[in-house]
């Protein structure tokens, strides 16, 4: 309840680019999650895709989860066929499409298939979303180029249902419609094949070397200056948990975070900390104290510097990044796998293919189905033995979360922080 009015609960949106990261959105609360099939959608070229065959075990996963598919690139003439055929595919295991392209708008006509239009057709006023709905659309992701002020307008003129992105990676250009990887790669934004050259630094180069009256050049031709100290092209990622309220107020029905290409922590330390927020808006218990708690959860994890999009203002210098790392508070290292799970006594038998562990370390258990498990670890034991430090080449066993034979375990490791002791391991 808000301002003594009741609102409704927005729908927590988590990305899946793999079954390990649909696992962890699910497992993390997620309400629905959204996914590509390969081609045709603006994650294409990232390897991070699922296949047709997947979609009955994308369904079992998901269970009662929305699943929304991407159809979000410009389609080409030719490709009517086969976009027409995922459509026809996957119609019986998703709830929605998002799609950008009139055609591929028209293909979901045809067979009757639930579209939601995608924020790359860049719609940012009431009249659009009108026009959008009388044509058959569910759902329209507005333009994130739209300020709160906006998004609440349109839902107040229109009652549509909107979905708005609340955190991640933003770009540069109007609503990710960009050319500049296509002009210097030949590999098109549009067509979800973006290498980011908006994310490096530039160097500036005088080529048209002016002479002076006696015919000496005024630039000599290595004359260069690196662009600094901002990486220029390059946009601050979005976080939304400092007002969250505001966007729940708001009447947004969906908050969609991005990543497909973000790896399975990701997935769900966000998922997490956005499920808490809108749950605490909701019971009346959030604060900025709770914001501040959520958003240093959420710094775990690649970002680069926060911003609050352009929910409150046009951009500015304040929304580009000055770092061309992320930020994260926390590395991965991959220790090993699991080799054997005890599921009465929740013992793990881990073998250390990388990374030494040892007890009081932070560990993480990746898998498939396992989702992510993150526990701290406790007594490691080979048979009767206890085990101090557990090096390459050897297995322990400990107490650990229900995780399956295969799944991959890593070491958390804050950064300024290493488990790395100043002798070797332990042999055993």
């Amino acid at each position: 309840m808000i301002g003594g009015m009741m609102m409704k609960k927005p729908e927590i949106l988590a990305p899946a680019g793999n079954f390990t990261c649909m696992s962890a959105a699910v497992d993390a609360g997620a309400d629905a999650v959204y996914f590509g099939l390969g081609a045709y959608n603006m994650r294409a070229g990232s390897g991070v895709n699922f296949a047709i065959a997947d979609l009955p075990e994308i369904a079992q996963i998901c269970g009662k989860t929305k699943r929304y598919l991407t159809l979000n690139s410009i389609m080409f003439e030719h490709e009517e066929e086969e976009i027409e055929k995922i459509i026809i595919a996957a119609m019986g295991y998703v709830d929605a499409f998002i799609v950008s392209d009139w055609g591929v708008i028209s293909l979901c006509k045809k067979h009757n298939a639930p579209f939601h239009i995608s924020t790359q057709m860049s719609c940012s006023n009431s009249r659009a979303v009108e026009f959008l709905l009388s044509q058959g659309a569910q759902r329209i992701v507005l333009a994130r180029e739209c300020t709160l002020e906006e998004v609440s307008e349109i839902i107040k003129k229109t009652g549509a249902e909107i979905e708005c992105f609340v955190h991640g990676a933003q770009c540069v250009a109007i609503s990710g419609r960009c050319l500049m990887s296509h002009e210097a790669f030949g590999m098109s934004a549009c067509r979800g094949e973006c290498r980011q050259p908006c994310r490096r630094r530039f160097l500036v180069k005088a080529v048209d070397l002016y002479e002076d009256a006696e015919g000496r050049p005024v630039h000599e031709s290595n004359t260069a200056f690196e662009v600094g100290a901002r990486t220029v092209l390059s946009a601050r990622d979005l976080c939304s948990l400092g007002f969250i309220d505001k966007l729940v107020e708001a009447g947004i029905a969906s908050f969609k975070i991005e990543g497909r290409a973000r790896n399975a922590e990701y997935v769900k330390i966000c998922t997490q900390a956005y499920r808490r927020a809108v749950d605490a808006v909701a019971q009346g218990s959030y604060t900025k104290e709770l914001a501040q708690e959520l958003r240093k959860q959420v710094e775990r994890v690649f970002h680069r510097e926060f911003s609050d999009g352009l929910f409150f203002g046009r951009p500015g210098k304040n929304q580009l990044t000055d770092s061309e790392d992320s930020l994260a508070k926390e590395i991965k290292r991959h220790v090993g796998i699991v080799i054997d799970y005890f599921t009465k006594a929740g013992i793990a038998q881990i073998k250390i293919q990388d990374h030494q562990i040892r007890p009081g370390d932070k560990l993480q258990i990746h898998g498939k189905t396992t989702g992510v498990k993150e526990f701290t670890c406790g007594e490691m034991r080979r048979d009767d033995k206890i085990i101090p430090i557990a090096g390459r080449g050897n297995w322990v066993t400990l107490a650990a979360p229900r995780c399956r034979v295969g799944d991959k375990v890593f070491y958390i490791e804050t950064k300024g922080q290493s488990n790395e002791p100043l002798h070797e391991p332990v042999q055993i």
